[in-house]
């Protein structure tokens, strides 16, 4: 994310499909367990391109619409999440079908970076939109806000002149700057926020065919039909957020508010639930909520940062949920050792907790933009 806004969207897009593409090509002729898990470095480490994608949407997207937008995006995005482990599973089950499913995989990458290729770009363009945005916006601006964004503009200037060739130590030294910008930025809350939400969502979900089964005696098989019926209604609530933001006159900082007090409710009803008609009814808001939540976080971080440096911003907020991810699982075996309703229970504890952040830090996130990445 933090590469993406030095050389620009089309270059960090194409090499993170590309070295995708080919960490797939080695999979699919990997013969040994070596090869195996070299194949899976380049795909850990460059398979990021729906950051960079939410990047270059958020710079090409007016504030405004960007939370319809992004909402859509991530609607499209859950319907691959839907699909994929259906085909991949389907191909897996025939003759060679891991290897042809890896081959697949990569060619629909090169696939994708052809698209990238053909799509017409003018980053400069959209500095200057942006620098005609912020121009007309209102006193909550402030002065370092403009003078980033004439960096923006010379930074985009850059790309067009030829930055993606600079010294690969000269990018580095301006990726580790930049890191340290957000290091040292008053934004630690809202990425505190990102990381409880995603801890206590994942906490409900972890082992969640598990505790079905311990708790209402389901098989796993009625959980998987559960967890697909929670995708389908998030990829409705992704369609469904620019009436929703609308209602709410794009009041960000109210709507992740709501969302999270409305996910923590939820999870609370499934820890307590008594039958598994509960668990259906928390799991059917809580895909609408965590949909909605997922937006605005984004959403409030990129207000709050200033999107001049939106690529970096994301970056680090898909870096804080993976933590999520790690720390997630061991906390919720710990948790199941004591009880079945152990990981949800911990995660209503840690939902409160952000949304008591979100209460103690009201003022900061409703005066927007006044809150800059510092030594950028």
């Amino acid at each position: 994310g933090c590469w993406s806004d030095i050389v620009g969207r089309r270059y960090s897009l194409l090499t993170c499909i590309l070295l995708s593409a080919l960490g797939y090509f080695l999979l699919g002729t990997s013969t040994t367990v070596f090869l195996f898990a070299i194949s899976r470095v380049p795909v850990g480490i460059f398979k990021h391109t729906l950051s960079i994608s939410k990047a270059l949407l958020s710079d090409l997207v007016s504030e405004a619409d960007r939370p319809l937008v992004m909402g859509r995006f991530n609607a499209a995005s859950s319907v691959g999440f839907i699909l994929g482990p259906v085909v991949g599973g389907y191909l897996t089950e025939l003759e060679d079908g891991f290897y042809q499913t890896s081959f697949i995989c990569a060619s629909i990458f090169l696939l994708n970076a052809g698209l990238v290729w053909m799509l017409p770009w003018s980053e400069e363009n959209t500095g200057n939109r942006e620098h005609q945005e912020v121009s007309k916006g209102t006193d909550s601006f402030s002065a370092k806000a403009n003078c980033d964004l004439h960096l923006k503009s010379a930074t985009n200037g850059a790309m067009a002149s030829g930055s993606f060739f600079w010294s690969p130590w000269i990018q580095v030294a301006t990726v580790m700057k930049r890191i340290k910008g957000i290091a040292c930025s008053d934004l630690w809350d809202i990425f505190l926020v990102r990381f409880l939400m995603s801890v206590a969502i994942l906490l409900y979900y972890s082992n969640f065919s598990l505790a079905l089964e311990e708790r209402f005696g389901v098989k796993p098989l009625f959980a998987g039909y559960l967890l697909s019926y929670s995708s389908a209604l998030g990829v409705l609530a992704g369609c469904l957020l620019g009436p929703i933001t609308r209602l709410y006159q794009h009041n960000i900082y109210r709507m992740l508010l709501h969302s999270s007090t409305l996910t923590c409710t939820l999870i609370l009803l499934y820890a307590s639930a008594l039958s598994i008609w509960m668990v259906i009814l928390s799991s059917t808001f809580l895909a609408f909520s965590t949909t909605i939540g997922r937006t605005c976080i984004i959403d409030l971080e990129l207000t709050m940062g200033g999107s001049e440096a939106s690529g970096t911003l994301l970056g680090v907020g898909q870096s804080v949920t993976s933590v999520g991810r790690i720390v997630a699982p061991l906390l919720s075996g710990i948790a199941q050792e004591f009880n079945p309703c152990g990981p949800p229970s911990l995660g209503v504890g840690l939902a409160l907790v952000a949304i008591l952040i979100m209460n103690a830090n009201k003022q900061k996130y409703c005066s927007r933009g006044n809150v800059k990445l510092k030594n950028q």
